[in-house]
This record gives C-alpha cells, structure tokens and sequence, in this order.
C-alpha cells in the first residue's frame, strides 16, 4: 500500500509539475468578458494602421505602457523573449503606448527596441475602456478575444506565472 501510495504521489507531483502553475489566475472562459473597442484603429510605431482585431485568432498580450515608465523598461526585454519564444505557436505581443507626444515614444524605442507590434494611442482612446490603473498595465486575450488575465505593473519575481498564463492560453 506505501509504495502504491508513494508512486501516485510522485505521479501527481509530476503532472503538477509539467500543468502552467499560473493557469489557476486565467479567468474561466464563461466568465471572461471580450477586449473592448478591439475595432479601434491605431497607427504602429512604424507608421501602418493596426487594430486589436487584425490579432484574431492568436493568444495576445496587450501591454499599455508610457516612455516614463521605469518599469516599462524592464517589461520590454521580457516581452521580446516572449514574442521570439511562442510566436510560432500563435503568440503576438500588441504593446499599447499612451504618450501624448509619438516622439517620446519613438525616443523610448530607440533605446529598448520592440520586436513585436507597438501602437500609438495619444489620444487615450483605449485605456479606460480596458480599465487600465497604472504603467504598464497588461491583458491577456484568448483566441476568441476575451480577457483572461490582467496584471498591473511588471514584477520580476512573477515572470514565470506571467509565461505559464501564456502557453495555458497557447494549448487551449
């Protein structure tokens, strides 16, 4: 009886062990509301036009951010490796700047390039609606366009929670 117990202790420990710990902060599917205004239209830091929806079908991280923000700066290089690393599988990061002045923003993005899609909101059109507290302030939305996880601010001690919510979403 102890070694059945034993070996479906350390089976479970296992399958607990290879499961995304974090999938446990994703909201559930039946309670997850759609991204709002996903329709907008927002020119990219390289001058195309670009809405939320254009990402359908993908696992998107919408990262709200300004070029003042200190903890931008740490964000952007993790999000980077975020982007190389699950692309393939159907990840695309969307960060969403909310400077006033584009140039602060293109300034910012010379110091710490982006390697996946940035667009311009300084007109503010998104983030209220999205509910947005602080810097950077980012959504995760599943394939069907609903939110189903938020975080607030960028915390280098949960950056593997914040990558186990991700490939939750990539598998679903």
């Amino acid at each position: 009886m102890k070694v059945i117990r034993a070996s479906l202790t350390a089976a479970v420990l296992t399958l607990s062990l290879s499961l995304p710990a974090a999938a446990a902060e994703l909201t559930p599917v039946d309670q997850a509301k759609a991204a709002p205004m996903s329709g907008t239209v927002l020119a990219t830091a390289s001058g195309q036009k670009k809405a939320l929806d254009d990402f359908k079908g993908k696992v998107v991280l919408v990262d709200f951010w300004a070029s003042w923000c200190g903890p931008c700066r740490q964000s952007f290089p993790w999000m980077n490796q975020m982007q190389t690393t699950y692309q393939a599988q159907g990840l695309e990061v969307v960060a969403i700047n909310l400077d006033e002045e584009p140039e602060l923003a293109q300034d910012f993005l010379q110091q710490i390039p982006a390697d996946f899609t940035v667009l311009l909101d300084n007109k503010a059109l998104l983030p209220e609606a999205f509910g947005v507290m602080g810097m950077p302030s980012s959504y995760l939305i599943d394939r069907q366009g609903r939110i189903r996880a938020e975080h607030i601010g960028f915390h280098t001690n949960k950056v593997n929670d914040y990558e186990d919510s991700i490939k939750a979403l990539l598998v679903e």
